[in-house]
């Protein structure tokens, strides 16, 4: 097996294909052989003729399908995180940097599964996408693994193949593999008991008491800022963004704590906390995030929300 090729950006050189004869080549092959044999046997200058003619069409075929391949570049592109069990979404993005178009290229990935594959595939791949690249045009496509587990997932190898034009011979790319890689927050628990949820907290009744503040005014809005408090109404009349303030009570903090969840294993005690960040974002408390060796101090909004799983995801991990 070929080694993998690591880097930001991959470009298909000679070296980096490979072509061998399909069955429809070595059954075309044969006929060449039948053709050259009856040539030879009758003295027919027509049988030669058409022999040397379809053993030229031959060998230009195989210059276009290496060519097919040879300059195409792979780059990484976007790689979102997802939630443990959830499929993992890598972008792959294959860009023409030569002046001719690319037909039917088969962007390949490995896989786990077994089969009866023809003797030119490597093992444990399967077929992703199909991508026909113009000149200078880039295409992106997706590459999905399942999730298993929280922390990094790095994104499978790939390779490119092609049989254009003839589909007598299949030239394929050696194993790419780009560093990507996503993150995997741990699984969200069920729901559960609010109440346990803030052991250690400060003014845990903070959403009645919030319920009850008086409201103080309006001013512009900052990232961070729970939605919740958002002026919807002043955004629907083109007012911009607006963030009602309230008074006559302070905001309580909601400390997710570690230490509430004693007794429970460590991944099901991820699992719990996560279900508690997602709920308090959720509902548009202020919120921190105690696990040994590491605080979130308080706060809200989507960037104190990731902050908070990605230090859930990445938990014991040096």
């Amino acid at each position: 097996m070929a080694s993998a090729m690591e880097d930001d950006v991959v470009t298909l050189d000679r070296r980096s294909i490979y072509i061998l004869p399909t069955r429809a080549g070595i059954v075309f092959t044969g006929l060449l052989f039948v053709l050259l044999v009856a040539a030879i046997n009758y003295s027919n200058g027509l049988a030669y003729g058409l022999t040397f003619l379809l053993a030229a069409v031959a060998l230009v075929a195989l210059l276009y399908t290496h060519r097919n391949l040879h300059r195409v570049r792979i780059s990484a592109g976007n790689a979102p995180p997802v939630f443990a069990g959830e499929v993992a979404s890598f972008e792959v993005c294959l860009s023409n940097s030569g002046q001719t178009p690319r037909v039917a290229l088969r962007v390949e990935q490995e896989e786990a599964r077994s089969g009866a594959r023809p003797p030119w595939r490597m093992a444990g791949r399967m077929q992703v996408a199909r991508v026909h690249l113009g000149d200078g045009e880039t295409t992106c496509v997706t590459v999905s693994l399942p999730t298993l587990r929280r922390g990094y997932l790095h994104a499978p190898a790939i390779s490119l193949s092609t049989e254009f034009p003839l589909g007598i011979a299949h030239a394929w790319s050696r194993r790419v593999m780009l560093p990507t890689r996503i993150l995997v927050y741990p699984r969200p628990a069920p729901p559960r008991p609010r109440l346990a949820a803030y052991g250690g907290g400060e003014q845990a009744g903070t959403a009645a008491a919030r319920g009850g503040d008086d409201f103080a005014g309006l001013r512009e809005y900052a990232r961070g800022d729970s939605l919740r408090h958002v002026h919807w109404k002043a955004v629907a009349r083109g007012q911009g963004w607006l963030t009602k303030e309230f008074g006559g009570g302070s905001l309580g903090v909601q400390w997710l704590d570690w230490d509430a969840l004693e007794g429970l294993e460590v991944e099901v005690r991820l699992s719990v906390l996560t279900r508690w960040v997602l709920d308090a974002e959720q509902v548009g408390e202020l919120y921190g995030l105690r696990l040994p060796g590491k605080i979130v101090e308080p706060g809200s909004g989507e960037a104190h929300r990731d902050c908070c799983l990605i230090a859930l995801a990445l938990f014991g991990e040096s």
